[in-house]
């Protein structure tokens, strides 16, 4: 048990884990932005093409 609290301890010392924190939190905001560029160009796209499409069926 001793030597998990000193493990605890060390961890939270070390830089490395608010390092790794930060780096997941800028990722997962990449992420977010990324999925809604997707979104809003695949909704544009879509509407785009049901426009073609209507047209092309009008003659």
């Amino acid at each position: 048990m001793i030597r998990f609290v000193d493990a605890v301890k060390t961890f939270l010392k070390e830089e490395d884990g608010p390092t790794a924190v930060e780096y997941a939190v800028m990722l997962a905001l990449i992420v977010i932005v990324c999925l809604t560029a997707i979104r809003a160009v695949g909704t544009a796209t879509n509407a785009r093409f049901n426009e073609i499409a209507t047209e092309l069926n009008a003659g």
